[in-house]
């Protein structure tokens, strides 16, 4: 006869997360050189580069959502325009065993994480087709990204309670 100690129950193995990329692609794109050949004529000091970065989820069946990375680079000299880069690169992927606590997180941070590598390629090649130095965006820091966007929904949500309800 044998005898199993309380403590020596056997743990039912957990499921790995796991991610799967089942389709990235350009959802939308456009490079606009508006005062070209202008523009390409050298100056003394580089243009001031603004990016923005959104990341916009979306669910689709059951573990399986599609997220948008929006990327927007505007290049100027004071008022002037040198080139604007507006990219959305989106990306379909199938997500399992991923806590339903922790999903939201996991979507808007390591979904965009595997995208901006191509996005990223696709701005440094067309500023370099447009005639400019490619422009590298520098990495982004997602779990960063997706720390504000919590506080920003805290802050609406928090603003719209001390506002009451509507008459």
């Amino acid at each position: 006869m044998s005898s199993v100690a309380p403590d020596s129950t056997p743990s039912t193995p957990q499921a790995q997360p796991s991610l799967n990329v089942a389709a990235q692609y350009i959802k939308d794109f456009s490079f606009e050189n508006p005062r070209a050949p202008q523009s390409l004529v050298a100056r003394d000091k580089a243009p001031s580069i603004n990016v923005n970065v959104n990341v916009i989820p979306r669910a689709r069946a059951a573990g399986e959502f599609e997220v948008d990375l929006k990327l927007e680079a505007r290049a100027s000299h004071g008022e002037e325009v040198v080139f604007v880069a507006d990219l959305t690169y989106g990306g379909v992927f199938r997500i399992q065993n991923v806590p339903e606590q922790h999903l939201h997180a996991f979507v808007m941070i390591e979904c965009p994480r595997l995208l901006f590598p191509f996005a990223r390629q696709i701005i440094a090649d067309a500023t370099r087709n447009g005639g400019f130095m490619p422009l590298m965006i520098d990495p982004i820091d997602f779990v960063a990204l997706y720390q504000q966007y919590i506080q920003r929904m805290a802050a609406q949500a928090q603003a719209q309670q001390q506002q009451g309800p509507a008459n």
